[in-house]
C-alpha cells in the first residue's frame, strides 16, 4: 500500500483552510463533535471525508457551508473567514429536498431564483445539466414521478446551476440501492472531470470514497479527529472497472484495516 500523507500536509493553492477547528454542542460540558481539525484543500481537489456515522464529518461540512460556527479555531474559504454560506457554494444533502409542486426544471432553477437572478438566463444551463445526467425527458415532470436516483440527479443539477467554486455533498447517495449508487458515482465523476470544482464529499462507504476521490481524509470516532490523509494514485478518468484493479483493492483493504484497528469493523 502506498504510504498515507500525514494530516495537514500543505497543498498547492489551498482554497479551504481549517486550523485547529473544534465544535462542541451544548456548552462547555456538552458533546465534543470535532477536535482540533487541521486541513488544507486545494482548488479542484475531490476530497472525501471518510468515517463512521457520528464521527463529525457532517458537522465539519456544515461548518464549511457556514451553517454551523466552530467553537474554536479558524476556518477560511478563498482567504476569507467563513461567517455564513460563502459565495460560489453548491451543496447537496442525502435528502434531495426537491419542491414537490415545482417541475424538475423549475427545481434545478431554484438557486437562480434565490439569488435574485433571471431564471430565463439560466434555463439553457439547467437543460444542459439535465441532459448530462439523463433527465432531459423529465424536465417538465414533477418529483413524485421520479425514482430516488433520478431525484438525486436533479438535486445534483440544482447544486451545479451557478457553477460553484465549492461543492459540498453530505452522503448524497446513502439512501439509494447499490446499482443506482454506482451509476450516480459515475455520473458525479464525469461532472467533476468536466468542471473540476473543488468538492468535499462526506461518506462512510470505503469503495465510494476510493472511486470518487483524489484524496481521502479519515475521521476517527467522536470526537472527530483526522487520523489519515491519503492522496490516491488512481487513473484520473475512472470507470467502474477500476474497482477490479489491484491498486483500487489495495486502497480499500488499507482503509478497511484502518477501521478494524479502530474497532469499527469486526470479523
Amino acid at each position: 500500500m502506498r504510504p498515507a500523507v500525514t494530516a495537514g500536509t500543505p497543498v498547492a493553492e489551498p482554497i479551504i483552510v481549517a486550523a485547529d477547528v473544534s465544535k462542541r454542542f451544548g456548552g462547555a460540558n456538552g458533546v465534543l463533535a470535532l477536535d482540533r481539525i487541521g486541513l488544507k484543500i486545494g482548488a479542484g481537489e475531490f476530497v472525501s471525508l471518510l468515517g463512521p456515522s457520528g464521527c463529525g464529518k457532517s458537522t465539519f461540512l456544515r461548518c464549511l457551508a457556514g451553517l454551523e460556527t466552530p467553537s474554536t479555531g479558524r476556518l477560511e474559504f478563498e482567504g476569507e473567514a467563513i461567517a455564513g454560506p460563502p459565495a460560489g457554494l453548491g451543496i447537496a444533502f442525502q435528502r434531495d429536498a426537491l419542491l414537490e409542486w415545482r417541475t424538475i426544471l423549475e427545481n434545478v432553477l431554484l438557486p437562480a431564483d434565490f439569488a435574485g437572478l433571471r431564471k430565463t438566463d439560466f434555463k439553457p444551463k439547467a437543460q444542459e445539466l439535465l441532459r448530462m445526467v439523463g433527465l432531459a425527458d423529465f424536465a417538465q415532470a414533477y418529483p413524485s414521478a421520479l425514482s430516488g436516483g433520478m431525484r438525486q440527479r436533479a438535486a445534483i443539477c440544482r447544486s451545479l446551476l451557478l457553477d460553484p467554486d465549492l461543492l459540498l455533498m453530505d452522503e448524497p447517495f446513502g439512501a439509494l440501492d447499490a446499482l443506482t449508487r454506482d451509476q450516480l458515482n459515475v455520473d458525479l465523476h464525469h461532472i467533476w472531470q468536466a468542471r473540476r470544482m473543488t468538492t468535499v464529499f462526506v461518506t462512510h462507504s470505503i469503495s465510494e470514497a476510493v472511486f470518487l476521490s483524489t484524496r481521502i481524509v479519515v475521521f476517527s470516532p467522536r470526537p472527530g479527529r483526522i487520523v489519515e490523509d491519503v492522496v490516491l494514485d488512481l487513473p484520473a478518468e475512472r470507470r467502474l472497472a477500476v474497482k477490479e484493479t489491484p491498486e483500487f483493492l489495495s486502497y480499500t483493504r488499507h482503509f478497511r484495516h484502518l477501521f478494524e484497528t479502530m474497532g469499527l469493523i469486526h470479523d
